[in-house]
């Protein structure tokens, strides 16, 4: 299985690019994310993921500009229900980062907006890749340390309710905590909201 391939961008649509590899080309279905990447390039390093269509029993091969972009496609099909059609809509109708922090944030309403995307499939895609994006898989650095924070004040906010709190004053005093020190420890959030409560 092949995992990524570079060479001249032969071809490129919204929908499909094939890049020559010293006289090969691979024809790879593509994300409009990725055609913005590759757009006025003449070279390019594509990383790739193929599927099997369980219509006809062929072998269809999808091309990302990023690892990350590769991955969120690999968790979106993962989800029961998802496609490879379905997954590519979605990267196609927002960024990467934009759909982590859909995700994270657990806005429904994000992704219904995607063609072809429902309520039950949104909440679906939601309960099952939270977590999995919270720890890390499939996102950039920076998406990485806003998710750690999240779990952070996740792991704070429990404890701090233990020791007697409301919610809703839990909520304001990590918000203000985490605007002012995005990567805040749990120890710090919790030292922190001591102080505030």
């Amino acid at each position: 299985m092949l995992d990524y391939v570079s060479g001249q961008i032969a071809e490129l649509s919204p929908t499909r690019t094939v890049i020559d590899n010293h006289g090969l080309g691979y024809s790879l279905e593509i994300s409009l994310q990725t055609y913005e990447a590759l757009e006025g390039k003449r070279e390019a390093t594509i990383y790739i993921q193929s599927q099997l269509n369980q219509r006809d029993g062929t072998q269809v091969d999808y091309g990302f500009a990023s690892k990350d972009e590769r991955e969120l496609f690999r968790l979106i099909t993962g989800v029961s229900g998802m496609g490879a059609a379905s997954a590519r809509m979605i990267l196609s109708s927002m960024t990467s980062a934009e759909l982590e922090q859909a995700i994270l944030s657990e806005n429904v309403s994000a992704l219904k907006s995607v063609k072809g995307i429902g309520l039950k499939s949104a909440q679906r895609i939601i309960l099952e890749l939270k977590d999995k994006i919270a720890k890390g898989e499939g996102v950039s650095s920076d998406a990485l340390f806003q998710s750690e924070s999240n779990a952070a004040a996740d792991e704070a906010a429990s404890a701090l309710q233990m020791l007697g709190f409301t919610k809703a004053n839990i909520q304001k005093a990590i918000q203000a905590i985490l605007k002012a020190n995005p990567r805040a420890s749990v120890e710090q959030i919790i030292k922190s909201a001591l102080q505030m409560l």
